[in-house]
């Protein structure tokens, strides 16, 4: 895989509620420096929190989209409004934590026809398409089994890892059930084969993960999904 030539900086929205206390978000701008970095291609990103986005035209000048951790967020449709515009626009998009949680309720709704799709955190009516984890997942690792050709696959070049979370909440099982014959597919399950990752089959890139991979970049390790996801958004 060769390098891509960007002449210009490549512009990175990162949505979510900046605080300097989440481990994440001390994490992924050494994520995204160190896979721009190996690119050799400058990424010029912002935080935006998810307050000052009411419209697309809050997201229009940006190259691609990653929903950080943190939430519930402070302006959840904010976080929603980014999602679709990354999905229908063909930019690319990751989600991490929070990020991989409203993507599945942003899908469900706006792709799926659920519109009481909800959120158990934030949420006390509609379907819950986010349910409480059986067991809390908050500081703990966990090995991923990767479907293998795949986005997330290709990125780390192999079918199983170990990544660690910090979340109460995941997809619940009615709908889990319910994206078996959807484009939005599983792309990572534990080993209790409860999902981990997705990925839409119809867009060049839009990854998803329940784990935070870009924790890694705090102990000198590459981050292999970030360094995908910057590589669509330079190509």
């Amino acid at each position: 895989m060769e390098n891509p030539v960007v002449k210009t900086p490549l512009r990175v929205a990162l949505v979510g509620d900046y605080n300097a206390d989440v481990t994440a978000h001390q994490a992924i701008p050494l994520a995204i420096d160190d896979a721009a970095a190996v690119l050799e291609i400058h990424v010029d990103y912002r935080w935006l929190a998810t307050a000052d986005i009411h419209s697309a035209d809050d997201l229009a000048e940006f190259d691609a989209i990653w929903v950080v951790p943190a939430s519930p967020y402070q302006n959840s449709e904010g976080a929603l409004l980014a999602i679709r515009h990354a999905r229908e626009n063909g930019l690319p998009f990751l989600g991490t934590c929070g990020g991989f949680q409203h993507a599945i309720v942003e899908y469900a709704r706006n792709v799926m026809g659920w519109e009481d799709a909800a959120h158990a955190e934030t949420d006390s009516e509609g379907r819950m398409v986010i349910a409480p984890l059986s067991c809390s997942l908050v500081e703990k690792n966990d090995t991923i089994e990767l479907r293998a050709n795949t986005l997330i696959a290709r990125a780390y070049g192999r079918d199983e890892i170990e990544e660690g979370y910090h979340c109460n909440y995941g997809i619940s099982e009615e709908f889990a059930s319910a994206l078996n014959d959807q484009p939005l597919g599983v792309t990572g399950w534990d080993e209790e084969g409860e999902i981990r990752a997705v990925e839409l089959v119809t867009h060049p890139f839009f990854v998803a993960t329940l784990f935070q991979h870009e924790r890694n970049a705090l102990e000198g390790r590459p981050a292999p999904l970030v360094q995908a996801f910057l590589y669509a958004a330079a190509n």
